[in-house]
């Protein structure tokens, strides 16, 4: 956990979040992808917009000794204008 992310999640106990269940913190749809996902072991992919702010938000399984133990997240705030390319193979 980033400081970034302490911040994001400090109502919910910042820092102290860390060695407990990310699973307590999800509920409903949430909870059952997370469960999926850690089962799985697949990457989930897709966009936001909270407050006015877009982010990216990619999570994907984190593996110690080959053996998924948890979940890691990314969430990267987008420009609301950002050029797109398309680029030929």
């Amino acid at each position: 956990m980033n400081r970034r992310s302490a911040e994001t999640f400090s109502k919910s106990g910042g820092r102290r979040l860390l060695g407990q269940s990310m699973l307590d913190c999800h509920p409903g749809p949430a909870l059952r992808k997370m469960k999926a996902l850690l089962r799985s072991g697949r990457v989930n992919v897709y966009t936001i917009e909270k407050k006015g702010r877009k982010k990216l938000v990619w999570q994907g399984p984190w593996c110690r000794r080959g053996r998924r133990g948890g979940m890691v997240e990314l969430a990267i705030e987008l420009p609301a204008r950002m050029p797109h390319f398309v680029r030929k193979g």
